[in-house]
């Protein structure tokens, strides 16, 4: 396999490019893990770097008051011809750079690998995590591996996780969870339908439900969360003659993080109770407070305010911070990059956000004003 180096030192903004260009799908990071891997023990100083699987940690230990987490992922979606990646200007008319990872998250990555090279003293110790997995499911996540087998890699007072926020602090995030609802009836010719009972039919009330149903909406922290429940997948049938006996519908719910996973499932249950199904939970993951109170966090605020930052919002989606807030440590997302845009075609980031993000964070980290 070739050896892929990156320059550290270079603009954040080249050095996105060169990590968008080294091909990393979700199992397949070896190469790219390994290069910022060798980047890391070659181009910093002071760091403890260590590595488990295709996770890799750079802390300091220069005895500071307070620790910082820097937390990127390393994998992407499967790419979808736009690897390499091109320079190009946007629909917007600014500058940006297309292609696979280039707004999740590698121009993320990008700017803590950056700082981590270039902040000569910082005011708090630094932990970075680069971790694979991320896009697929959980039991791949090697932030999850990390949580389970080494702990003591994700102790601090504050994780930032660049996903991508345009440059807003997202704080916190929803939970989620899903739920599959089956429903049962009586197989029959379809010709002779009155003999048989539709399943599917018996869909028909619990849609209802779905298109009545009025999200709720809650501020916690000066952060407005929506929750949203939503009918994702639907199955039933057996031959285009027959009356079907069975038929399921799976549920989404994203709640707020004030619920917890088991006040989330009471909630599920109550809007579909009184009708005819069987309930079964399949997945689910609790949210994350925004834990904007602590002292790390308002210090983080308060510098990306004074530089222009987009300032506060609840983060819409499941992300790794629920990790961190589930070991008590607030957490919140910040990083180049439209959401939007993550997992697209057409992914690409504004060239002046990586900039951005990158002089915010710095500020934030060195403890200076400007």
């Amino acid at each position: 396999m070739k050896r892929v180096t990156i320059d550290l030192h270079a603009d954040p903004i080249t050095l996105t490019a060169a990590l968008v260009d080294i091909p990393s799908v979700s199992r397949d990071e070896a190469a790219v893990t390994d290069a910022v891997e060798r980047a890391l023990r070659e181009q910093t100083t002071g760091f403890e770097i260590l590595r488990h699987g295709n996770v890799v940690l750079a802390r300091t230990h220069r005895g500071l008051p307070t620790r910082v987490i820097l937390a990127g992922h390393l994998d992407t979606v499967p790419i979808a011809d736009n690897v390499p990646g091109r320079f190009a200007v946007g629909p917007a008319g600014d500058q940006v750079l297309y292609g696979c990872g280039s707004v999740d998250m590698k121009s993320g990555d990008a700017v803590f690998l950056h700082l981590a090279a270039t902040v000569t003293d910082p005011v708090h110790d630094l932990t970075l995590i680069f971790y694979d997995g991320e896009e697929i499911a959980a039991e791949f996540n090697g932030l999850g591996h990390i949580e389970r087998d080494l702990p003591d890699w994700l102790t601090g007072d504050l994780a930032v996780l660049g996903e991508p926020s345009g440059g807003w602090i997202e704080a916190g995030c929803q939970g989620t969870l899903r739920a599959r609802l089956r429903t049962s009836g009586v197989r029959a010719h379809s010709a002779r339908a009155w003999l048989g009972d539709n399943a599917i039919h018996r869909l028909a009330p619990i849609l209802q439900r779905l298109a009545d149903y009025r999200a709720r909406e809650v501020d916690i922290d000066g952060c407005v969360f929506r929750e949203g429940l939503s009918a994702v997948r639907v199955e039933g049938g057996v031959a285009g003659n027959v009356v079907p006996d069975a038929a399921e519908l799976d549920v989404n719910f994203r709640f707020a993080p004030d619920r917890t996973v088991d006040q989330a499932v009471d909630h599920v249950r109550e809007v579909f109770a009184g009708l005819e199904l069987s309930f079964e939970v399949t997945d689910s993951a609790p949210g994350a407070l925004p834990g904007l109170t602590a002292p790390a966090a308002k210090d983080l605020i308060a510098s990306v305010r004074r530089h222009g930052g987009g300032g506060v919002r609840a983060k819409y989606g499941w992300t790794d911070v629920s990790r961190f807030a589930a070991r008590g440590i607030p957490a919140v997302n910040f990083g180049p990059g439209d959401p939007n845009l993550a997992h697209k075609r057409d992914e690409h980031v504004p060239l002046d956000q990586i900039t951005a993000v990158t002089g915010m964070l710095r500020s934030y980290l060195s403890g200076t004003p400007a």
